[in-house]
């Protein structure tokens, strides 16, 4: 995990564009909360700073 968030740092994106979390099908409202957070983050980031480059 790590390594990924390094990577996406390396190239411009930004480590917290990326997260893990283990959650089991008992766990159905962890989930919703984990999606919903992470919606909210990457609303706040905003679009692909890559994208906006090359344009």
């Amino acid at each position: 995990m790590n390594y990924a968030a390094d990577l996406l740092e390396q190239i411009g994106l930004g480590r917290e564009r990326i997260r893990m979390l283990n959650v089991s099908a008992a766990m159905g409202q962890r989930f919703v909360e984990a999606v919903t957070e992470m919606d909210a983050l990457i609303r706040k980031l905003g679009p692909n700073p890559l994208r906006r480059a090359t344009k």
